[in-house]
């Protein structure tokens, strides 16, 4: 039966066209399409050979590097960049640190011609066996073309494109030339691009000053800059390093023993002093505006320009450390709000980790102010155990004491209303007292954000040149300038504009006006009763005593006497643009005007009269140091005692005295890179304003600036305090140097207790004053030949003999002096 079937089945007929016929279609079907698969991918890649870059423009790599902003010393202040980065030339990058990036990244690279083949069909292998991407096979020269040349997109047209590239790289550029692109263009993590930048940020070296520990560590990574950054995670950053040492004694740059001897190394983070730009950003704001209108974005973050300013690093660091500390101590009068938010037990991990992200040092810096979270608390002893991302430490019943009487609730959970304390979970401010070590041992303080804000605006009188300018507490959280752009009621810092005014009228220092209760009827039935600011009313005093002690009553009754529209126009001469309205409550600053304005006008008091135009860029150079643009130092004409001319050129403290008639050696110029500034012009007379600094410095030896005695030498300043203690100011100079400072609300309400110019703005003034005058040397106010000294009766007015009780020198214009004496 089965030998039947099998006969069966041999004698089957075939027929015709069957099964030969169907095999030969299928085999022509292959092929045709195989041919047009080949034409197609042919076609397509003979476009991407067409469309792919130009690799020739590598031979002349330019990468976008910092700008860099100095200050008036020569100090690195500021920079402005895409990609942080310091090129650094490749006969500069030691031989080690390129066989450690070799060894990690790509062993073969001195063998193969852009694509290292074996080590794809390695990478391969290990990814079938893992199922998975377990390595991959890039290599250097891929890597160049991927970040130079391509889009950072994930296909298969891609990885093409990235080969076709490398290869022709490869026949362009030498394996130096490729090296030097690639280990000044790669990110390292830390915001830092480039192998320079690299050893700057993690260990404060140059390249060429690194170890072998160290150019291990650093070779390592590229591969994951974050997972193995030696800052965030020592122990991955050593495992790596290992690897890399690992793989340079395989490949034959080091021996054994010395990769040993590297990995025992102990490895020291220590950043290179990086510049702040959190203390200088409104300034650096100020100067990015003007260089982008001239020069463009991309100029100013591409090309690596260098910006020299007039800023001085030491001005700007105390202008925003007088700020910080002045806000702070404002703040901290009007008690503790309580904690920013209160976690729930299971959403404090995933805060702390968040928080932890976001710190990139070793150890918290002292005296910074983080985030942190109530962990634990002692009521008996009145402590709080606080962590900062994964760092714990102390607050102290002590260090707390500014917030009052604190209950600590040893519970989650928010705390009753009224009820001032901590709780578990609570999200408080605290400031380093202790750094950590090794995530622990901290000593914290508790700190709070302050509610208020603050400016201060700081300029040279002789030239104009700016040296300090805080615009507000955090430029992170708010770039609204305050120093430039807030315009606030002056208060009684625009009294020392009226009493200018009123001695260009012909009133005097010993002018006696009545300081009585007054009332002025505005419209048809509304009353006006300005009052002093301590309700006291002194009866007959002079200007001087006015000013001194910021008498309301006498600025209303001057301005009444010379007019207020002549105070408005001398204010405008003072180089205040902002719109005034000439009535009485201008004599108690009631027109807004920006710190700038207020302080450029005190600024002409200090020069004796002239008026500079404010300015804070001094030179302008591309990366090459050629000449974009320069600005020559204003220079002024000033008279002595013995009122020859002279010709004074300022630069920080030092002053250079030219005679009118010296010959002034001549300098070659290139017009097409000087920017002229408009030169001062004398607005006010050097009589007048002497006689106002002179009673502005009565204001601080005996009135509402006594705090600024604290800065050890001859000052000039008034105070300003609006209705309800809204805004509060401070404004004064020395011959060298002028500054102003504001204190309020963005939103306008009182600042509460301290809320005065004498107790919230004079600190901060004083404070950067202190700082500022540091090594600058001591100069007094001297007055011009046209200004004599009498001695007055201050009841009367008039002349007193020599040594009689309670009388006074006052200074004059000369011819108005009083002529008679008199009770």
């Amino acid at each position: 039966m089965q030998l039947y079937q099998g006969q069966q089945h041999v004698n089957r007929r075939i027929p015709p066209g069957g099964d030969g016929s169907f095999r030969r279609k299928l085999i022509l079907f292959v092929i045709a399409a195989s041919v047009v698969f080949l034409i197609a991918f042919g076609a397509y890649f003979f476009y991407l050979m067409l469309s792919l870059p130009k690799v020739d423009r590598l031979a002349d790599y330019k990468p976008p590097i910092v700008s860099q902003v100095f200050g008036d010393e020569g100090t690195l202040v500021g920079e402005f960049y895409l990609e942080r980065r310091k090129v650094v030339e490749i006969n500069k990058i030691p031989r080690r640190l390129i066989q450690a990036f070799v060894s990690a990244e790509d062993s073969n690279f001195y063998q193969h011609k852009g694509l290292d083949y074996l080590g794809i069909a390695r990478a391969m292998t290990k990814n079938i066996i893992h199922l998975r991407k377990k390595e991959g096979a890039s290599t250097i020269t891929q890597q160049v073309a991927k970040s130079m040349l391509l889009t950072p997109e994930k296909k298969f047209s891609r990885k093409l494109k990235e080969a076709i590239l490398a290869t022709r790289m490869e026949k362009k550029l030498t394996k130096d030339e490729i090296l030097y692109i690639y280990l000044n263009q790669i990110y390292m993590g830390s915001g830092a691009y480039g192998v320079q930048l690299a050893a700057e940020t993690y260990f404060g070296k140059n390249v060429e000053q690194l170890n072998l520990a160290e150019m291990a560590m650093l070779a390592g990574l590229p591969k994951a800059p974050n997972t193995y950054s030696p800052i965030k995670n020592m122990d991955k950053a050593k495992e790596r390093q290992g690897y890399v040492l690992e793989r340079m004694v395989k490949e034959g740059y080091v021996t054994q023993a010395e990769a040993d001897y590297a990995k025992k190394t102990p490895i020291i983070i220590r950043s290179m002093k990086l510049v702040n730009n959190d203390q200088s950003a409104y300034f650096l704001e100020q100067i990015r505006i003007q260089l982008v209108e001239k020069y463009g974005e991309e100029r100013l973050y591409k090309e690596g320009l260098n910006i020299y300013t007039t800023m001085n690093a030491e001005m700007q660091r105390g202008a925003y450390d007088a700020i910080v500390n002045g806000l702070k101590a404002l703040d901290k009068r009007q008690g503790f709000r309580g904690a920013l938010k209160y976690l729930k037990e299971q959403e404090v991990e995933p805060f702390l980790k968040k928080t932890e992200d976001g710190i990139d040092i070793a150890s918290l810096k002292q005296g910074g102010t983080y985030q942190g979270v109530v962990t634990a608390v002692d009521p008996a002893k009145g402590d709080a155990t606080v962590k900062v991302g994964e760092r714990v430490g102390t607050l102290t019943k002590k260090n707390m004491a500014w917030g009052g009487k604190m209950t600590l609730q040893n519970s989650y959970g928010k705390l009753p209303e009224k009820v001032k304390g901590l709780s578990l979970g609570s999200v408080i401010e605290v400031q380093v007292v202790t750094p950590d070590t090794n995530k622990a041992g901290a000593v914290f303080s508790l700190d709070q954000i302050p509610e208020a804000q603050a400016a201060i605006y700081a300029m040279d009188p002789r030239t104009g040149g700016v040296k300090a300018m805080v615009g507000g507490y955090d430029y992170k959280k708010s770039q609204f300038n305050r120093a430039t752009q807030a315009k606030r009621n002056a208060g009684s810092a625009f009294k020392p504009i009226i009493y200018g005014a009123a001695l260009e009228k012909g009133l005097t220092a010993a002018t006696i006006i009545d300081d009585s209760p007054v009332e002025y009827t505005v419209g048809m039935e509304k009353a006006w009763k300005p009052k002093n600011y301590d309700n006291i009313y002194r009866g007959n005093v002079t200007m001087r005593e006015a000013l001194t002690n910021s008498i309301n009553i006498v600025s209303i009754k001057i301005l009444e006497k010379i007019g207020a529209s002549t105070a408005v126009e001398f204010a405008k001469k003072l180089g205040i643009t902002s719109n005034m309205e000439p009535n009485l409550a201008l004599a108690l600053g009631g027109s807004s005007l920006t710190p700038s304005e207020l302080t450029a006008a005190y600024g002409v008091y200090a020069s004796g009269g002239y008026k500079v135009t404010p300015y804070f860029i001094t030179k302008v150079t591309d990366r090459d140091g050629k000449v974009l643009e320069e600005i020559p130092t204003p220079t002024m004409p000033v008279f002595t005692n013995n009122t020859a001319a002279v010709t004074v050129t300022a630069s920080g403290s030092d002053v250079t005295v030219t005679p009118a008639n010296a010959v002034t050696p001549s300098v070659e110029q290139k017009p097409a890179t000087v920017s002229a500034l408009p030169p001062p012009v004398q607005v006010v007379s050097p009589e007048v304003s002497y006689i106002i600094t002179n009673l502005m410095q009565s204001v601080v030896n005996s009135g509402t600036g006594q705090r600024a005695k604290a800065v050890g030498r001859p000052v000039a300043a008034k105070t300003g305090t609006t209705n309800d203690m809204k805004d509060a100011w401070f404004v004064g100079f020395i011959p060298q140097l002028v500054a102003g400072v504001w204190v309020g609300f963005d939103q306008e309400r009182s600042l509460g207790s301290g809320g005065t110019g004498g107790a919230a703005a004079a600190p901060i003034w004083t404070e950067f004053m202190q700082r500022a005058v540091a090594g600058m040397p001591v100069q007094n106010f001297n007055p011009p030949a046209n200004v004599t000294f009498a001695t007055i009766n201050p009841r009367t007015g008039r002349l007193a003999r020599e040594g009689s009780e309670g009388s006074l020198h006052e200074c004059f214009i000369s011819g108005t002096e009083p002529t008679s004496y008199g009770e």
